[in-house]
């Protein structure tokens, strides 16, 4: 038996497949102890007791980023680099504020240490660490009395004996990130955060998993990662910061399934849950990125490709001080939830408005075991109204309008401004309001065909079931194409595949069962962005960074290009999940 479970910001979606068929499932959810929610609909399913195993898509890392609620941490970086990450890449989140507030440093100059152990750009050692340099360094960790210690040298990607020395001799009760396990790459900053962002939610994360486990044991447990891989949950605060996107990731997994089912290649994907709207592109395969965001930072592990807004069905409408309707970021979450839910909810929101307008049944909101009501939907509506001296009829058209504007530009960000015409794909909607608003954006963006699955409100947690376990790695070279050779380049990515191997082989996943894919980082020299090209050869690697660069920026150059990155996909073969019995 096998039971997906995506937690999201209103309700908790739960898909079982069994002998029986499917059977889908959703709850409130309850941001304070999101355990219980699952254990609730583990409950109203009838499995107490019952032998399954467990998918499971979380938010507890991306809310302790977003709200800034992660444990007391320590970051330990070389002589003179303490400032690294509040430094950043001094960019503006708004480039024509006059005005700018500093965003607050990610962490306090008080748990930022400095200690020897440096290396040079070559991997030879410019500053030793030194047995004194340990002692210091471990007596200011303790006197500051931290619940995790992130590690950040420079250059630590070519050799990491110095972050390892260090890691060794920490007191074994701290949770331990570094940066030459959490990402290998270059760029300290974006190597800093990574691994910083791993420490600050891995405590959070591992006393959230271990709860979980103990709760539904001796269920196995499985995690989704923001790739659309899954890995084992022992192994989830290990790799924290790789669970950022974790329920947006099931999602693609699921519409990629479900087009597959129907010979659909090519997808814009539209999942609008309850507090925000995720789109993403699907031209074959899901695409990942590593120059990904959550919150203030940026987030170079990968992740799926994909761009949110804060615009879903508990959205908040109001009138803003020039008069003007503007509908979210803010959102009613689930308590108190929009004002038709009855649990004293107040403002207007997205679905307030398509309850006001007839387009959701109030007898018939989760397959009929929560009724809305229509009353409170109106009064809210109603008030909108009046602020803006419309009737409420036309209010709540213009909150539904405004929501689809919002979210029509979003799917423009992910197609029209990346070269690609929209309307060779099928617009696919999902998550509990995806259905409601398909149509309008399919029309807004020139697209001729739209597709609602069935159980579209589910789709995610089917699709944590579809995904098969897997892993991600990478590690830095940074030197000219052309100077490459095969078998040199061949022996870098057996080493990287041969560590994946090894890690899903400690989950039980045969070597003979998983497949490898390598994939380069490239960029013309001088350039500070790189694009991810599959390798099967030096020269077809360089002719496909030009064509991919020529669609993306509209040109091509004919200088030399640079190999950043080595990258290595490895996943097991997907599980066999039985979309026909989904089939209402």
């Amino acid at each position: 038996m096998l039971l997906g479970v995506d937690t999201g910001g209103t309700f908790t979606d739960f898909v079982c497949i069994d002998d029986a068929g499917l059977r889908v499932h959703k709850v409130l959810s309850t941001p304070d102890a999101p355990e219980r929610a699952i254990l609730q609909g583990i409950r109203e399913l009838g499995l107490a007791g019952e032998a399954f195993r467990l998918v499971h898509g979380s938010t507890v890392a991306t809310n302790a980023v977003l709200e800034r609620k992660g444990v007391r941490t320590v970051y330990v970086t070389n002589r003179g680099f303490a400032d690294t990450l509040t430094i950043g890449r001094q960019a503006r989140r708004d480039l024509y504020d006059l005005q700018p507030q500093p965003e607050p440093p990610p962490v306090p100059a008080d748990l930022c240490l400095e200690t020897g152990g440096r290396l040079g750009a070559d991997g030879s050692v410019v500053e030793a660490l030194t047995d004194a340099d340990c002692e210091r360094l471990l007596a200011a960790i303790a006197a500051l009395e931290p619940r995790a210690v992130a590690i950040n040298l420079l250059f630590s990607f070519l050799d990491d004996r110095f972050e390892r020395r260090i890691e060794a001799l920490l007191p074994a009760g701290l949770f331990v990130s570094r940066s030459s396990e959490v990402l290998p790459e270059q760029r300290e900053y974006e190597r800093g955060i990574a691994t910083w962002l791993n420490a600050w939610v891995g405590p959070l994360v591992e006393g959230y998993v271990q709860r979980l486990r103990e709760a539904v044991a001796p269920a196995p447990v499985s995690v989704m990662q923001s790739s659309g891989l899954t890995l084992a949950a022992r192994q989830a605060a290990r790799h924290a910061v790789r669970l950022l996107l974790s329920g947006p990731a099931g999602g693609l997994m699921g519409a990629r399934r479900v087009g597959r089912e129907l010979g659909i290649d090519r997808l814009l994907t539209f999942d609008m849950g309850g507090t925000s709207t995720d789109v993403a592109l699907i031209d074959g395969q899901v695409g990942l990125t590593s120059e990904g965001r959550i919150g203030d930072w940026p987030v170079a592990v990968p992740m799926v490709d994909m761009h949110t807004i804060g615009a879903g069905g508990g959205s908040l409408a109001r009138v803003d001080a020039g008069g003007m309707l503007q509908v979210g970021p803010e959102s009613a979450g689930a308590d108190p939830g929009p004002a038709c839910y009855g649990r004293g909810g107040r403002e207007a929101t997205v679905t307030d408005a398509n309850l006001v307008l007839g387009r959701l049944r109030a007898d018939a909101f989760l397959g009929g075991d929560m009724r809305l009501d229509e009353a409170a939907a109106g009064q809210a509506l109603a008030a909108l109204a009046a602020r803006l001296g419309v009737g409420v009829q036309e209010a709540a058209e213009g909150v539904v309008g405004l929501a689809n504007e919002h979210m029509a530009q979003a799917l423009r960000v992910i197609s029209v401004q990346r070269g690609i015409d929209p309307a060779g794909f099928t617009l696919t909607a999902f998550g509990g309001a995806g259905g409601l608003h398909v149509c309008a954006l399919a029309a807004a963006l020139g697209m001729r065909r739209a597709l609602v699955p069935v159980h579209a409100g589910v789709l995610s947690a089917l699709g944590m079931l579809s995904a098969p376990p897997g892993r991600q790695l990478s590690h830095t070279v940074q030197a000219l194409l052309a100077d490459q050779r095969e078998a040199e380049l061949a022996a870098r990515f057996d080493a990287l595949a041969a560590e994946g191997i090894a890690e899903l082989e400690a989950e039980g996943v045969a070597a003979a069962d998983t497949q490898v894919q390598r994939s380069l980082d490239l960029r013309y020299a001088g350039q500070s962005y790189t694009l991810t090209v599959p390798y099967q050869g030096l020269a077809q690697a360089g002719e496909a960074f030009h064509r991919l660069h020529l669609q993306r920026f509209g040109h091509r150059l004919d200088g030399p290009v640079e190999l950043v990155n080595l990258r290595v996909g490895l996943q097991a073969d997907a599980p066999g999940v039985p979309l026909q019995a989904a089939a209402p």
